[in-house]
């Protein structure tokens, strides 16, 4: 016997209420690192900490975009979610202060996927 379809439904309900409101995913695949993730996803981690944010900050598999890695995804309530391509310690900061603290969008540094 599977799982019904109404028992799917409710699992995904009960999983995006556990879901923070807000978060940022940063790539983490091969090229990503290659690009300079890890030095991008630690200053998300220390600025997160340094304002005392309650974003949840993960590492994630490849975004599809490897040509603009390092890729940030963020989602913060308020703010439309938006992928930030070619991200550097500077534009980590940026998204840090600008995207997540002030809710403003760090324009320049967008990409569509």
């Amino acid at each position: 016997m599977g799982i019904t379809k109404e028992q799917l439904l409710k699992m995904k309900d009960e999983a995006v209420a556990k879901r923070p409101k807000s978060w940022v995913r940063v790539g983490y695949s091969t090229c990503g690192v290659a690009a300079g993730a890890k030095e991008v996803y630690d200053t998300i981690v220390e600025e997160a900490k340094a304002h005392n944010l309650d974003v949840e900050i993960t590492k994630c598999g490849c975004l599809g975009l490897c040509s603009a890695e390092p890729l940030v995804e963020v989602n913060v309530e308020g703010v439309p979610r938006v992928f930030y391509g070619k991200v550097t310690k500077d534009i980590a900061e940026k998204i840090v202060d600008e995207h997540i603290c002030q809710k403003k969008l760090v324009e320049g540094h967008i990409y569509e996927i």
